[in-house]
């Protein structure tokens, strides 16, 4: 089992910053892949980021390339995302994932469905 804790959420003006943080406990996830997602009220839950077990494959969806960067400390079980320019349509509940079984060890996912644990997410709000 993994347990997922998002935080680091809150409410910030247009053009400003935020870093999630999530920190993973159970198991070890220096061999899953790790993935941001966020939901809109009365909308689906969406890919942000992801990154491999290795660390050194990133993805992005293309409304946050540019603006956010994910990353991950193995030692620290914690993967991060920094969210610069934040605009009013980032508004959403962000959500942590893990991926234990990527397909390969710089696969990393952008699929809903790929994800086996997930946090119980944080509320980012961006004000105009």
């Amino acid at each position: 089992q993994v347990q997922l804790v998002e935080s680091g959420g809150g409410l910030v003006q247009a053009g400003g910053s935020l870093r999630l943080s999530c920190a993973a406990s159970g198991r070890s996830c220096s061999w899953y892949g790790m993935g941001w997602f966020r939901q809109a009220p009365g909308k689906e839950r969406e890919f942000v980021a992801a990154v491999s077990a290795s660390g050194g494959n990133k993805v992005y969806a293309d409304s946050v390339k540019g603006r956010f960067t994910i990353s991950r400390d193995n030692v620290k079980n914690t993967v991060y995302l920094q969210m610069n320019s934040l605009r009013p349509e980032d508004t959403a509940v962000y959500f942590c994932a893990a991926d234990i079984n990527p397909a390969y060890s710089y696969y990393a996912s952008r699929v809903l469905h790929e994800y086996d644990y997930w946090g119980q997410g944080t509320q980012v709000t961006v004000s105009s």
